[in-house]
């Protein structure tokens, strides 16, 4: 992890989830410059306090405290990360620039759901 001083976002995520995880590998390998500080909640659950998350509400999404300081969770956080990337900086424009970051997030946070419910009834989290 890089000193949050250095980095323009931080990124919270469920490292305790195979797609999550690879996932953010993916992205981690993008990000060249250090401009993320990723934080796997599940191995820094302390991390959340100061952002005024609690573990449950974390585990449901993803969040990114963004460069102004706001924490800002799903397809807004995806776009913040992808914002960073240089792989990706013309994705976000696009859906930034064709407001799709409200219907993509309707279909995230159904989607979100469905993985969290399902981590907790095979057992990888503890959280109810």
């Amino acid at each position: 992890m890089t000193s949050s001083a250095d980095t323009a976002i931080t990124t919270f995520y469920d490292g305790g989830c195979p797609l999550c995880s690879k996932e953010i590998a993916h992205y981690r390998r993008l990000d060249r410059s250090g401009q993320v500080d990723w934080v796997d909640i599940t191995q820094d659950p302390d991390a959340l306090a100061a952002v005024g998350l609690d573990q449950a509400t974390a585990m449901r999404r993803l969040h990114v405290r963004d460069a102004d300081g706001r924490l800002v969770q799903g397809v807004p956080a995806f776009v913040a990360i992808w914002r960073q990337l240089p792989r990706y900086r013309l994705l976000a424009r696009v859906v930034s620039a064709l407001r799709l970051t409200g219907p993509l997030d309707a279909l995230y946070r159904r989607f979100a759901d469905w993985r969290f419910e399902r981590r907790c009834r095979e057992g990888a989290c503890s959280i109810h």
